[in-house]
């Protein structure tokens, strides 16, 4: 991934953030070719260790029986910038349109597992930390299914351990322009709602005009 230095995310707390707030990965393998590419929630439960589940009927765990090397590819909220947004552009309109957004890249190794207990214990995890996320005290429970529905539902996946092995994040947030500009930017992505993104932005303020 191209990072220019001034859009190099560092902060540990920005990464895992992003992770646990955009967790549908997209998650890439090679293979021959081609890559094998699916978007899968991940849960992170270890130090740079992730877990989810495929459907049975997803060939990723027939393809690579053994585990793979793998990219899973985190993305937080992006948004257009345009040139309007910078109030020095009346100065000498020297701006061009641009994107801001947050990514997190981690290279690994994916391994599968077909055992009941491992499957049962990643669905419980999920749904635990989701639930509890969306639906607070109403959280939905493993328990809430009939067994026999959910033995069916546990026999129709797979799970499977992600171990990231480098992590390289980027946050594009206009930290690149004057104060004014960015302050600019960071309202227009307020008023079009864009929640996640104006408060990244605020992190990642810059100190000083640059």
């Amino acid at each position: 991934m191209y990072i220019p230095p001034h859009f190099l995310e560092v902060d540990e707390a920005v990464i895992s953030g992003l992770v646990e707030h955009f967790p549908l990965a997209t998650l890439v393998c090679h293979l021959g070719d081609n890559f094998v590419a699916n978007h899968i929630p991940m849960l992170r439960t270890l130090e740079n260790t992730y877990v989810g589940h495929i459907a049975k009927e997803n060939d990723l765990h027939q393809l690579f029986p053994r585990g793979m090397a793998a990219l899973a590819i985190f993305s937080a909220e992006n948004a257009y910038v345009s040139p309007n947004w910078y109030p020095s552009k009346k100065d000498n309109h020297r701006h061009v349109p641009t994107w801001n957004y947050q990514v997190v890249h981690m290279h690994g190794r994916i391994t599968f597992d077909h055992s009941r207990k491992t499957k049962l214990a990643v669905v419980g995890q999920l749904t635990k930390v989701f639930e509890q996320q969306y639906s607070g005290d109403e959280a939905w429970q493993l328990s809430d299914a009939p067994r026999d529905y959910m033995e069916a539902m546990l026999d129709n996946i797979v799970a499977f351990t992600f171990k990231a092995q480098t992590i390289v994040a980027k946050s594009k947030l206009s930290q690149n322009r004057e104060s004014k500009d960015f302050e600019s930017v960071k309202a227009s992505m307020e008023e079009n709602g864009m929640v996640h993104l104006a408060n990244a932005m605020e992190v990642t303020k810059p100190k000083k005009d640059s």
